[in-house]
């Protein structure tokens, strides 16, 4: 297994006239596949909702959705299933997957009763996947259809950042129409997993598997991204670097030892990339081809049980020239683009949360824009239908407000319009 690693600028061609330039570095990263990788284990953990709303065919489905997913475990995988409501349980404890009969048979004893603990649910699922994190992709499923209301949301957040260091993946799965986005956006990009949005019951046996099918082409884990910057080159105060594809997610920055930046990236798929952009500022350089970067990856490889490897070190160059003519490249512009659509967004529902219904009307017809340019066509008549809703006076439904949450962070999904 290696790691395919390309920086691209946005625009590689700098004025040299110019004391200062901003540029946007495009980073994408993926494991490719070699012939003689064998096959790692997975490592999976079922988060289960349970509670009284839960009650009659939500809760058969999501066990339907879970059977399903046991189904699909090869021999060596490992699952865990945790179920909780205002309390949480181990219902299945971590283990290699020999009797799957057994596992089914308790994921079907599960019954809906009580209120809703995330934290707890959270709590325990972190603690049966790290017993089986070893030479393992582990990743957890955790599923919800209502607020904690029986816990601290803030604990939920510290959760989810602890099963990051123990370099666990975490995707949230909301069901129905009154869970926190928030909350499930906050523990699924610290945990550098996927928010995903089950508006009808029926439609949790095929995210399950479409989740399942992703986590399946994982082949490096533990990644960070090392970023160092030549000494006229600085990265931008606020929000300098995210996250644009497969989810877009703000992503923290932190600063090693070496005065490098890392960032982590978690698990990496086999020839899906993920897309970092930085926002840097450039001084004045002299003419010729300028080294103001490099970049590398730090990655553990489960297949061959080796941690801490590194790829080599890649310069990125900046082509200072004196008759400047800009070098667009389009690739790194889609990134952009992506990235203000999450943005715009963002705006739009502070500006809703502060009752400014006619500023966050503005801000979604500017999403809306900005996803058409990207071709994101799907996004865009969401992302406008909630527009025009509010200029009408309309208020935004629970199904509304999640829908454009969810296309503003990916292009992955196609939710249709109602």
């Amino acid at each position: 297994m290696k790691v395919n690693l390309q920086p691209v600028l946005n625009d590689a061609n700098l004025d040299a006239q110019q004391p200062s330039s901003q540029r946007q570095l495009a980073i994408s990263i993926s494991a490719g596949a070699e012939p003689q990788d064998r096959t790692v284990p997975l490592n999976l953990c079922l988060i289960l909702d349970h509670s009284g709303s839960m009650n009659g065919r939500p809760l058969e489905i999501v066990k339907q959705a879970a059977i399903r997913l046991v189904d699909r475990l090869k021999t060596g995988d490992r699952l865990s299933v945790v179920a909780f409501d205002h309390r949480a349980k181990v219902l299945v404890p971590n283990q290699v997957i020999d009797n799957p009969e057994q596992i089914k048979k308790q994921i079907n004893r599960l019954a809906a009763d009580g209120g809703t603990a995330i934290d707890e649910g959270l709590r325990l699922g972190i603690e049966e996947l790290a017993k089986g994190k070893k030479e393992t992709i582990s990743q957890a499923f955790l599923l919800t259809d209502g607020e904690n209301e029986h816990g601290d949301n803030n604990r939920c957040l510290k959760f989810a950042q602890l099963a990051a260091g123990y370099n666990l993946t975490l995707n949230t799965l909301g069901f129905g129409d009154n869970w926190n986005q928030d909350v499930l956006e906050k523990i699924a990009d610290a945990g550098l997993g996927s928010l995903s949005y089950i508006q009808k019951a029926e439609q949790a046996v095929d995210e399950f598997g479409r989740l399942f099918s992703r986590i399946q082409t994982v082949g490096l884990t533990n990644a960070y991204l090392l970023l160092s910057l030549a000494p006229n080159v600085r990265l931008a105060e606020l929000k300098p670097i995210a996250q644009v594809a497969p989810d877009t997610i703000e992503l923290p920055l932190q600063q090693e030892t070496d005065g490098r930046f890392a960032v982590r990236l978690g698990d990496l798929m086999k020839d899906v990339e993920r897309v970092i952009l930085t926002n840097i500022y450039l001084g004045q350089l002299p003419e010729g081809k300028q080294p103001i970067a490099n970049v590398q990856i730090r990655y553990d490889n489960p297949a061959q049980d080796q941690t801490g490897l590194f790829t080599p070190n890649i310069p990125v160059y900046a082509n200072v020239v004196r008759e400047y003519q800009p070098a667009i490249n389009p690739q790194v512009q889609q990134s952009i683009l992506a990235l203000a659509k999450y943005r715009q967004t963002q705006l739009a529902e502070a500006k809703l949360q502060q009752g400014d219904r006619v500023g966050a009307a503005t801000m979604l017809q500017t999403a809306a824009k900005t996803a058409l340019q990207m071709g994101d066509t799907g996004a865009a008549t969401v992302l406008q239908t909630s527009a025009t809703q509010l200029q009408a006076g309309q208020d935004l439904s629970e199904s509304d407000r999640k829908k454009t949450r969810i296309v503003s962070k990916t292009v992955l999904q196609d939710i249709p319009p109602k």
